[in-house]
């Protein structure tokens, strides 16, 4: 089965507290976006797409010595308008779609190959990366069936039961999707919501409603979708890119 790989590379990190586009931060020397493209290459994938948005011109000249497709957003309408901005290139592909976000240089190539793995050997229509957290504060909750890969939902926080809230397994915001599965899933979503963005995450519910199978595959290194959002988790991460031993020599 051919693959794809899109890498969300748009946003502008406002709490970077600086201008430049999140994803060309440097850790350890290196912009961030280019351990996930590393990562994404390593599966041999049909396509690369990073899609742009904030300084889209920086992005493309510090991106440019890898073979990929870069697709604009702009203005920028959330993550689901992000990925639809992806549909013209993909329009001859057939085959999976794995999302990535190019500000989580921790992204490990063999959790992706388990995930893709994963989702094929269950017949998905969707898979999404989990990852258990001791405190799953502020993520969305992956709530499966019992004793099965599958999932029931998943729920954002503010809008978890107390139950819900007691689970620790998180959404890490990386999915495979059946190609045909997500554009038609994006084809019906809205900006009914307090953002008046197209979330991502709403194709879930779009495939729940349809009956489509969503299965969820586990990491056992939370570190992994770790994404940087503050200076803070730079130095974090790039302590972690260390210790893991994900940086040139």
């Amino acid at each position: 089965m051919a693959l794809a790989v899109i890498i969300m590379a748009a946003g502008k990190g406002t709490r970077m507290k600086s201008d430049l586009p999140k994803v060309l931060h440097l850790a350890n020397g290196r912009p961030l976006v280019e351990y996930v493209l590393d990562a994404a290459y390593s599966l041999d994938p049909e396509k690369i797409i990073v899609i742009v948005g904030h300084q889209a011109e920086l992005v493309k000249e510090a991106t440019a010595r890898y073979r990929i497709n870069t697709a604009l957003q702009e203005p920028q309408l959330g993550t689901g308008h992000a990925v639809m901005q992806t549909e013209t290139l993909l329009r001859d592909f057939n085959g999976e779609v794995l999302i990535l976000s190019g500000d989580a240089p921790l992204v490990n190539a063999k959790t992706l190959l388990e995930l893709i793995a994963c989702h094929r050997s269950s017949h998905a229509a969707a898979t999404v990366l989990t990852a258990e957290l001791n405190d799953p504060t502020g993520y969305g909750r992956v709530i499966r069936e019992l004793n099965s890969d599958s999932v029931l939902k998943i729920v954002e926080q503010k809008d978890a039961s107390e139950k819900e809230l007691a689970v620790r397994e998180i959404n890490s915001g990386v999915y495979v999707f059946d190609m045909h599965t997500l554009f038609d899933a994006l084809g019906q979503i809205n900006t009914n919501n307090a953002q008046q963005e197209y979330y991502l995450t709403d194709v879930f519910g779009i495939c729940f409603q349809g009956g489509k199978k969503v299965c969820a595959f586990k990491t056992d290194n939370p570190d992994e979708i770790l994404g940087i959002n503050t200076p803070e988790q730079l130095i974090e991460a790039e302590r972690l890119l260390i210790s893991h031993r994900k940086y040139p020599d």
